[in-house]
């Protein structure tokens, strides 16, 4: 294949909205990530089409990139007309959704104007089986694993799998929903099957196939007819990278589970002189001098 196989242009925004795998807030139970993977799912039990629920969150996780769960249901409650609620949306999305195809973001941004919100459905019970199924780290047959803590789990990845994957829909010429739904149930098997890895599913040789099949069967039988037909014919792209759909999934799991071990590293790299003088970590404001001194004589750093 000739040319570009992937955007460069959307690298930084891809990992900034990584992290939603581990930003939290008093009140709420797990990440962002995994709060609107249940989102997610929740829609399209309610009956919401892929298309729909594919612009909605993915509209939502561009938001909450920049103003994390300062959401649409923090800032009713604050008080905020559902206009001005919006227009503080519509200005985290903006901070961050620069790069994206111009269709395609103008597609997002009209989601997060006033509407009612959709009639979620109940969750299947593998949406919480997968917030609570740690991913396996970095594995390799024939080494130990480099576990890296706190793990991301499995509810997450798919959830910043999908998004990435109608970021990316564009440019591959892919149907952003197909992709969407696809990434959302990818990994519906570490739904009841642990995750050991590459190494694991190498030692399980030709065991491997008919126990994913068996253990995604399990989370396929708790969806009903309409939905499973979707969920079926869009996991139909997970096996290689023939369609264009397949390619926009195949790009979005591998970017981010590269970004996921770049994040530890970056954190562990990362300098104090960088995090003072770049990231004003004491930044400015009337006490700034005070804080400088009282660094200087007590010799930090």
């Amino acid at each position: 294949m000739s040319g570009a196989a992937a955007p460069a242009a959307l690298r930084e925004l891809f990992v900034e909205m990584n992290d939603l795998k581990r930003v939290r807030s008093a009140g709420r139970e797990g990440s962002i990530a995994e709060r609107l993977f249940a989102q997610g799912w929740g829609l399209f039990t309610g009956g919401a089409s892929p298309d729909d629920v594919a612009l909605d969150i993915t509209a939502t996780t561009l938001a909450a990139t920049r103003l994390c769960d300062l959401d649409a249901a923090f800032l009713s409650a604050a008080g905020l007309s559902d206009a001005a609620a919006s227009a503080v949306l519509v200005a985290g999305f903006d901070a961050v959704a620069g790069d994206l195809d111009p269709d395609l973001r103008d597609r997002l941004r009209g989601r997060l104007a006033p509407r009612p919100p959709g009639r979620p459905g109940p969750l299947p019970s593998f949406v919480a089986a997968l917030a609570q199924q740690p991913r396996a780290g970095v594995t390799c047959p024939g080494r130990a694993r480099i576990l890296l803590e706190p793990p991301e789990n499995h509810a997450e990845h798919c959830l910043i799998v999908a998004v990435y994957g109608v970021c990316l829909s564009p440019f591959y010429r892919a149907d952003p929903g197909t992709v969407f739904l696809a990434a959302m149930a990818h990994h519906f098997h570490n739904a009841a099957m642990p995750d050991a890895g590459f190494t694991g599913e190498m030692l399980l040789g030709d065991h491997l196939d008919p126990i994913m099949a068996v253990t995604t069967g399990w989370a396929m039988s708790e969806l009903d007819g309409p939905l499973r037909g979707h969920v079926e014919r869009a996991r139909a792209v997970l096996p290689d990278d023939a369609t264009a759909e397949g390619r926009a999934f195949h790009a979005a799991d591998c970017v981010d589970r590269v970004l996921q071990i770049a994040q530890h590293l970056r954190g562990a790299s990362t300098t104090m002189t960088a995090v003072l003088d770049e990231w004003e970590l004491v930044h400015a404001g009337p006490v700034k001098g005070f804080h400088d001194r009282v660094l200087r004589d007590m010799r930090i750093p």
